[in-house]
């Protein structure tokens, strides 16, 4: 397969779509990103990258950082996390409360705002400094050692934060979280403003797709973990559009407020996508159409 040729195919097909959407506009220094961009890049299982478009461009990662924010926390500490969050989609706003009132304040999954809460206050408890682990633990599979928070972006993030502390405060009221939560919110927030570009991004995925295999060699994940997280994904990974995702693209995805998407071809690649104009659910709209393209195109897909 020619990943350049492919690549620069979809790259046509979704130029209609560039500037359509809208960039997070609650996030103040995300607002301003111009809609326009668009990038994508694909990993093999080796490392090697192809890229088009503003795929070497670093943009927020947002949301996308859950997926290794959950890797590194079941790594550490296992199965015991499943006793505080869920594994199913969740049908509202990933910023929603409605659900925890009801549920006894376990999140449904670790990919809405009071999950992925959950999985940082893990990953904090585990390792005495979240941020900084996941920091480093994405340089290391990206191969990029200048791979860095975004200041602005976490400050932003945490002047506008008051929804994402209500739901850390409900949670502790019920026990599901261990750490103090001024301290758990910069934590998230500054997880949260890592930047990186779609080459980053696809290759710090690929033990996703190497099923469970890090990039020294090495086993981050079980493989039967790695099919957990890819299971999650696919199911809870873009939203409340994890359906339409899963109908268009068949892929495990991740998507993030700032436009990125990350997917995984188990066995095969991984793909990171980068448009920052985004629909009523917060997925990019560029992103999404070009993983329906590659799966169109290629045939690679779960199902």
């Amino acid at each position: 397969m020619d990943h350049q040729a492919l690549l620069e195919q979809i790259a046509r097909d979704v130029e209609p779509l560039l500037g359509t959407g809208t960039p997070a506009e609650y996030i103040p220094a995300l607002a301003a990103v111009d809609p326009g961009r668009f990038g994508m890049a694909i990993a093999g299982l080796d490392g090697t990258v192809h890229g088009v478009g503003d795929w070497e461009r670093a943009f927020s990662t947002q949301s996308v950082t859950k997926v290794f924010a959950l890797a590194l926390a079941l790594s550490l500490g296992g199965d015991s996390l499943w006793e505080h969050v869920g594994r199913e989609p969740s049908g509202n706003p990933f910023n929603s409360l409605v659900q925890l009132e009801y549920e006894n304040g376990v999140p449904r999954n670790p990919f809405i705002n009071a999950g992925a809460l959950v999985v940082t206050d893990r990953l904090q408890t585990l390792t005495g400094d979240a941020s900084s682990e996941l920091l480093e633990f994405l340089r290391q599979e990206s191969g990029n050692p200048e791979l860095a928070f975004d200041p602005e972006v976490a400050e932003s993030e945490s002047a506008h934060g008051d929804r994402n502390a209500a739901l850390a405060h409900f949670m502790a009221s019920y026990g599901h979280i261990a750490n103090p939560v001024p301290a758990l919110l910069d934590h998230y927030f500054w997880q949260c403003s890592i930047e990186m570009n779609c080459a980053d991004l696809a290759r710090a995925a690929l033990f996703l797709a190497r099923h469970g295999l890090r990039a020294d060699g090495s086993r981050l994940l079980t493989r039967s973990e790695a099919k957990q997280i890819n299971a999650v994904m696919l199911t809870c990974g873009t939203y409340d559009a994890a359906g339409e995702f899963a109908y268009r693209v068949g892929l495990p995805g991740k998507s993030g407020v700032g436009g990125g998407i990350v997917a995984v071809v188990p066995g095969r690649c991984t793909l990171g996508v980068w448009s920052p104009g985004l629909d009523r659910q917060g997925n990019s709209v560029a992103g999404v159409a070009a993983l329906d393209r590659f799966t169109t195109l290629t045939g690679l897909s779960v199902f």
